[in-house]
């Protein structure tokens, strides 16, 4: 006798999340001979730190389970990195280590019973995991002339809309999609609103390290009894296939962080052993990992610059990247012209650029945009980051044009196809 086709209600339409999804289908496409430019999938093309990979090598044999909140010595280190580069007034025993921080923050919308409320565009799997768990949710629109990012007038203007309602605020910056990131002035101003409006905030700084100068601001350390800050080694390391992800609590929000912890129990258990004891290389004060940083915010500040002028070149509307490895590019000037090819959709610009082109990049309605809005998120990181922070240390200057046509010379090549697409639409 068949199964019947009982599905939880809360997964009818969920499909895979974009980014997977499209780097499924350009590995697909590769394998079956076309040349793809891989501009979809957000992965650090930078190695992980060879001090840290030596450290994975020495514990590899490391086989116990750990204490579902992480290994006590990672712990301290990162809680020692925050207070050392971030300014957060925090201890070993504010943090909770998981596998990736993509699975800490759906249990914190599990754990935390209240509304989410989430920038748009954000990240792909911010609203799934809300939709997914049945929490309410609330989009809270950015415009292009103020960098795609949320502004304390509206996140004042939604918490006017019912004033006891419980919110989580998820900020991200610098930001995927946009690459664009918050001052310490308006971060201020959003701190300020959160505050009186008692706004529970997931400050995800996954990409603040990578900020391009290197002048990322926690709004952890303007909330000190609110919000929560999240990181890993994902994109500043390289290491995203490692999954390990951490979050710091405040003390009086130990309650929530006791409360992810009893559900992990159920779940997860804990982190892979190996990973947390190599990890605490990468949180532990080094100059090789600071070296590594600098020249790694050195050629994504070249590149990011290099590729968002070819695509304003080409008519689109694109903010100048200030952190991460992403841009955010809305075509809508070419509307008209797309229109007469069947372009409607941002998913239909897409669609259209793979094939035409061979770049991958993802629709502005993966990230929360109407769709309808022709917009798109690249990501250059389509080279050999390796090679190029290898060269960079006997380069003895800042990444020029020969430097980076020399070793980025794909992701720039993928920008100048989409540039030169858009122009012949003219």
């Amino acid at each position: 006798m068949a199964i019947p086709p009982k599905i939880n209600p809360r997964l009818a339409g969920l499909e895979p999340s974009a980014t997977v999804a499209i780097n499924d289908r350009s590995n697909a496409l590769r394998a079956a001979g076309r040349r793809i430019f891989k501009l979809g999938l957000g992965q650090s093309p930078f190695p992980v730190p060879e001090v840290v990979q030596a450290a994975l090598r020495e514990h590899a044999g490391e086989k116990d389970y750990l204490p579902v909140m992480g290994l006590p010595a990672l712990r301290e280190a990162v809680a020692d990195h925050h207070r050392r580069v971030d300014g957060v007034d925090c201890d070993a025993e504010d943090v909770l280590v998981g596998p990736g921080s993509k699975e800490l923050l759906f249990l914190l919308q599990l754990a935390y019973d209240g509304e989410l409320v989430v920038p748009s565009p954000s990240w792909v799997s911010y609203v799934p995991q809300s939709r997914i768990i049945g929490h309410p949710l609330h989009v809270l629109p950015t415009r292009y002339e103020d960098d795609w990012l949320l502004t304390a007038e509206t996140l004042e203007r939604a918490c006017e809309l019912d004033e006891d309602q419980a919110r989580l605020l998820i900020l991200n910056y610098p930001s995927n999609p946009s690459g664009t990131t918050l001052s310490e002035e308006r971060l201020r101003e959003i701190a300020e609103v959160a505050e009186r409006r008692n706004v529970l905030v997931l400050s995800d700084e996954i990409y603040g390290r990578l900020d391009h100068d290197g002048s990322h601001h926690s709004i952890a350390k303007m909330l000190p009894d609110t919000a929560i800050l999240s990181g890993g080694l994902s994109k500043w390391c390289g290491a995203g296939g490692w999954r390990l992800g951490v979050f710091v609590f405040p003390k009086q929000l130990h309650w929530l962080r006791d409360a992810m912890a009893a559900v992990a129990t159920e779940t997860f258990t804990s982190t892979a052993a190996p990973i947390q004891h190599a990890a605490i290389a990468a949180y532990l004060p080094s100059h090789e990992i600071d070296a590594y940083v600098e020249d790694s915010r050195r050629i994504l500040r070249g590149l990011g610059s290099r590729c968002a002028r070819a695509l304003r070149e080409s008519g689109a509307r694109v903010v100048e990247p200030t952190g991460g490895f992403y841009l955010f590019a809305d075509f809508t000037a070419l509307e008209v012209e797309l229109r007469a090819r069947g372009c409607t959709t941002s998913a239909e610009l897409c669609e259209q650029l793979l094939e035409a082109t061979g770049v991958a990049v993802l629709p502005g309605s993966a990230f929360g945009r109407p769709r309808r809005e022709l917009s798109i998120r690249a990501a250059y990181v389509d080279f050999d980051g390796a090679a190029a922070l290898e060269a960079l240390r006997s380069y003895g200057g800042e990444p020029d044009r020969a430097f980076l046509e020399t070793h980025c010379g794909d992701t720039l090549e993928a920008f100048e196809r989409i540039a030169a697409w858009a122009r012949e639409l003219a």
